[in-house]
């Protein structure tokens, strides 16, 4: 009985280890190892990249990609959305009324051409271009569409240089302080447009970012209170620095009349002051003076005034 069971349970194993091969102690690391081949190259997985960004890149705080999926926008990138169309709207109709087809290089391509008005049709498709090209951008938050309504609103301004400034429109006063102001509202118009759009860019990736995890940012609402701040300061800047820079041959004989009233009433009647050399001494005047507050390092002063009085 006890031989039945010994040979119904008890068989040959060695079926179990074909194919296989059995060690009887673990591989030599020694031997493993001298078989390696040693290399100082650096695995290019190991390379970081570096993205140095661009002067249009820096506007929007990132690169500039074929496609940015953001999410739906949130009261923040709306309300920005709103305030950049209204700029938007202001800035054409100022580009119209402050830049006139003469001067432009189209207007004397179509001169040459025997075509006058060619010249006005490439100004209003320049013009309307941009509005469209800006509209599209600030609605689908596309950046390719903002950078084409920056380049063709910055085109269509580039005349050649003359000693008399000239208007798009003849109904505009001919006072000298009025085409100042048109040409001063133009800017700050100018600058709040640019602002405004890479706004719209950087705050829709930081909502984006904050929505779906990728980063967690705090006391949201103070850095959102502190850009609408800034929006008030840069027109403010922007307007004063404008303005020194159009109204320098008013501001040097003021200056020199105090000394000399008839060397004060020539510079008056200089065609210098009012042309190309004029804007860019009141240039050179505005940059001494933002030197001079970096010189004593002004930012500096106003925030530890700011820390003493929190």
């Amino acid at each position: 009985m006890a031989d039945d069971v010994q040979n119904e349970e008890g068989g040959d194993t060695s079926h179990l280890y074909e194919g296989k091969t059995v060690r009887s102690s673990a591989p030599s690391r020694k031997k493993a190892a001298g078989r390696l081949k040693s290399s100082t190259e650096i695995p290019k997985d190991a390379i970081p990249e570096v993205h140095v960004p661009t002067v249009i890149e820096s506007f929007f705080g990132g690169p500039i990609v074929s496609n940015t999926k953001f999410l739906p926008p949130d009261r923040m990138v709306s309300s920005l959305q709103q305030l950049a169309a209204v700029a938007l709207i202001m800035l054409g109709f100022l580009t119209f009324m402050v830049t006139p087809v003469s001067g432009t290089a189209w207007f004397s391509l179509a001169n040459t051409l025997g075509m006058p008005a060619l010249g006005g049709i490439i100004h209003l498709i320049l013009m309307i271009g941009g509005l469209i090209a800006g509209l599209y951008g600030i609605t689908q938050r596309d950046q390719r569409a903002i950078i084409a309504s920056y380049g063709m609103l910055i085109i269509v301004t580039l005349r050649f240089a003359g000693s008399k400034v000239d208007f798009g429109l003849d109904l505009l006063p001919e006072e000298e302080i009025y085409q100042k102001l048109l040409l001063l509202l133009y800017a700050v118009f100018l600058v709040m447009y640019i602002e405004l759009t890479s706004g719209i860019i950087r705050f829709s990736m930081l909502d984006t970012s904050i929505r779906t995890g990728e980063v967690y940012v705090m006391q949201v609402n103070k850095i959102t209170n502190k850009y609408y701040r800034s929006l008030m300061i840069t027109p403010a800047i922007a307007g004063l620095v404008a303005l020194l820079t159009l109204l320098i041959n008013l501001i040097i004989p003021a200056i020199v009349g105090l000394f000399d009233e008839v060397s004060a009433h020539r510079l008056r009647e200089s065609v210098e002051l009012t042309s190309v050399y004029g804007v860019a001494l009141g240039t050179v005047m505005v940059f001494t003076i933002i030197a001079a507050m970096f010189a004593i390092n002004l930012p500096l002063r106003i925030q530890q005034m700011q820390e003493k009085n929190a």
